[in-house]
């Protein structure tokens, strides 16, 4: 309605209306909606973390299943690569937990408890990589502080009780993890099956290579299904409408 003015008014009630009326518009002003660059940020980063270990699993300068000794004797006869699988393990933590959340965002919809269980295993095991990723990094700080070997074998072999804990949330988690993940990529059906099948297959494939076998190239092979099969996914995230990534910003 208009604003009349009193004889005795200058013009400032006025100037208050139009105040008031623009302020109401910036409050009535919507909030930006950030969906779309969220939905594809993470969907860049899914893939990324399976890729990084599979680089890391395939260049690590030692076997899984080596004894304390060999395991320091190839880390100090190439530096090089354990930093690089330092850089690799990373990006690794940086991107694993992100990713299966993306992951999950997308299949629980249609497969609530299974992706549920997933995350549970999947989230604290990948927190836990960053634990054992310690060992490497103290070895290469020993030696490129001149340690020798006898010293470094005995700081490896001397741990804390949490690292053994790591190792077992680790384990548990991302391979038991990961095959109830792509359990929940076939039920969903936001993925293509084939997505689904390398995401289960993955991970027991993994542990055969690094445990069973001690095969680099095979454990390439398997983190490398996981990836690909995380790949689908982020093609799907691309893919999703707004309204079913999230709600509209109130």
């Amino acid at each position: 309605m208009p604003v009349r003015l009193s004889p005795y008014d200058t013009g400032g009630g006025t100037m208050t209306a139009l105040g008031v009326s623009a302020s109401t518009k910036a409050a009535r002003k919507p909030p930006a909606d950030l969906r779309r660059y969220s939905r594809w940020f993470l969907a860049l980063l899914v893939p990324i973390g399976p890729a990084a270990i599979a680089v890391l699993r395939y260049v690590l300068p030692y076997l899984t299943v080596d004894d304390t000794d060999e395991i320091v004797r190839k880390v100090a006869a190439d530096l090089q690569t354990t930093s690089l699988v330092l850089w690799l393990g990373f990006v690794a933590v940086l991107t694993l937990v992100p990713g299966v959340i993306a992951v999950g965002r997308l299949t629980r919809r249609r497969a609530p408890r299974t992706t549920a269980a997933a995350l549970l295993l999947l989230i604290p095991g990948y927190l836990a990589l960053g634990w054992l990723i310690g060992s490497d990094l103290l070895l290469w700080t020993g030696v490129e502080a001149g340690l020798d070997q006898s010293t470094l074998v005995q700081l490896y072999n001397t741990t804390h009780m949490t690292t053994a804990i790591a190792a077992g949330v680790f384990v548990l988690g991302h391979v038991l993890g990961t095959v109830l993940l792509g359990v929940a990529m076939w039920r969903s059906g936001a993925v293509p099956r084939w997505a689904a099948v390398l995401t289960v297959v993955a991970q027991p494939l993994h542990f055969v290579a690094a445990v069973i076998v001690g095969s680099p190239s095979l454990d390439l092979v398997a983190w490398g299904m996981n990836a690909v099969g995380f790949a689908a996914v982020a093609v799907a995230v691309i893919r999703l409408p707004d309204d079913e990534w999230d709600l509209p910003p109130a």
